[in-house]
């Protein structure tokens, strides 16, 4: 077993992260799906597009770990329970890529105008996260990633794409695997 903290040991390497994100209903995820099929051809790019049920939008990102850590999962449901909201629309209506793994760069779906209420209810988030002790993300771009390609694409005009948001989830992502798994949700009230 790793020992943690001691001259000569590696940590161990993270295999869980645990995120509070929102997903898109199932209409709305086959309508990104076939946003990122014709932004792909019309582009060039070659990186396949995330499953359908990938899609989402991070609202913030609790730790990466070596298995499940019980007590950041706890504190995680304390927050989200604490929340109290009403549904809102988001709305996404620009592509663009972000130019920060060489080789390897998320192509997004990104909010221009009108997504106050996604930002203002990550900051509700936020300040829930705090109490309980948990780090919130300070820093919030709201966005989809659609694939992953070696090209940088700057920022292109779509047609809008948006949903009501009524709902959303703290999840543990294992790492490598592609594989979601939904601790618990908690529906938008309103």
């Amino acid at each position: 077993m790793t020992q943690l903290g001691l001259p000569g040991f590696d940590p161990p390497t993270p295999t869980d992260r645990l995120m509070f994100l929102l997903y898109p209903d199932a209409a709305t995820a086959e309508r990104i799906a076939g946003e990122a099929r014709r932004l792909r051809g019309a582009l060039g790019l070659r990186g396949e597009p995330l499953l359908t049920d990938r899609f989402h939008v991070t609202l913030h990102h609790l730790g990466d770990y070596a298995g499940l850590p019980a007590d950041v999962a706890r504190k995680g449901e304390a927050a989200g329970s604490a929340v109290d909201a009403a549904p809102f629309e988001v709305v996404f209506d620009r592509a663009m890529s972000f130019a920060n793994r060489p080789g390897n760069n998320p192509f997004t779906l990104q909010a221009g105008e009108g997504h106050e209420g996604l930002v203002a209810f990550q900051r509700r988030l936020g300040l829930e996260m705090a109490k309980v002790g948990l780090k919130p993300d300070k820093a919030f771009v709201p966005h989809v990633t659609l694939l992953y390609d070696g090209q940088v694409v700057p920022v292109q005009a779509i047609a809008p794409i948006r949903w009501r948001v009524d709902r959303f989830v703290l999840v543990q992502s294992k790492l490598g695997q592609t594989r979601h798994i939904v601790l618990n949700a908690w529906d938008l009230a309103g």
